[in-house]
């Protein structure tokens, strides 16, 4: 279901906006595409931070096991 909604933009991003449609359709669909494409690149961005977090919490114990497993190859 679709919730109609009032947004200001500048001329010049209304302008930029406009030379999409062409290949979307209407400025909502531009702005909701660009709304649902920043929202999945923000969610990733907090599951990217997330990863990272738990990576350096568990970098020392990683490190060594690394190293371990470097131990046991063959010089080549």
């Amino acid at each position: 279901m679709k919730v109609k909604t009032s947004i200001s933009l500048s001329q010049e991003l209304v302008r930029q906006i406009d030379g999409l449609t062409d290949q979307y359709g209407n400025r909502s669909a531009v702005i909701e595409k660009a709304i649902r494409d920043f929202l999945a690149a923000e969610a990733k961005r907090k599951r990217d931070r997330s990863d990272l977090d738990i990576l350096n919490r568990h970098a020392d114990a990683l490190n060594r096991e690394a190293r371990d497993v470097l131990d046991y190859q063959v010089d080549v």
